[in-house]
């Protein structure tokens, strides 16, 4: 959000990427070392793919699992309390929590028609700034929804993740 010549003063330009599961898994195994806690490297990757790519969510998850092997008496965070943990957070095996969901899920009922971010943030009762760099970034990265020039609509690739059929318009928005 820096105009361009500020950011043109810098001389190198960088651009944020999302992290593999494969790295977040090695900071998710880290950061249980550093809590005194094991974890089996299959569990670290389950909070890893969870993580929307980012260090901050799977080190938030990380506490979280390892309270529940703590209720459970572990030495070691296993894949089945990982799986168990992150569940019971909502958070489901792609890394969307509820309010994700209720964003692809506003978006579908839509039926392929594009909508506004104001109506969307007082359908969710969420500020549109949230929406806009909280929520949204990670389902449009991931191809989950796109912003027109219109709005926003859920791709086909939402419609799968709810085991639904994309509407076909005349305008042939999807097909």
């Amino acid at each position: 959000m820096l105009s361009n010549p500020l950011r043109e003063r810098f001389g190198m330009h960088f651009r944020m990427e999302f992290y593999s599961s494969e790295e977040l898994a090695r900071i998710v195994e880290q950061a249980a070392e550093k809590l005194a806690i094991g974890i089996d490297r299959d569990a670290a990757l389950e909070i890893a793919r969870r993580s929307r790519g980012t260090p901050r969510i799977a080190l938030r998850l990380l506490r979280r699992v390892r309270d529940f092997a703590e209720v459970a008496d572990e030495t070691e965070i296993s894949l089945k309390t990982a799986r168990y943990g992150l569940d019971q957070l909502g958070v489901n095996h792609i890394g969307f929590d509820e309010q994700d969901l209720r964003l692809l899920e506003l978006l579908i009922s839509a039926k392929g028609r594009p909508m506004g971010l104001s109506t969307i943030a007082a359908a969710l009762s969420e500020d549109e700034g949230t929406i806009e760099e909280v929520i949204e970034p990670y389902l449009i990265a991931n191809g989950y929804i796109e912003r027109t020039a219109r709005g926003r609509i859920a791709t086909p690739k939402s419609y799968e993740l709810f085991r639904l059929s994309p509407p076909t318009t005349e305008g042939g928005l999807f097909g």
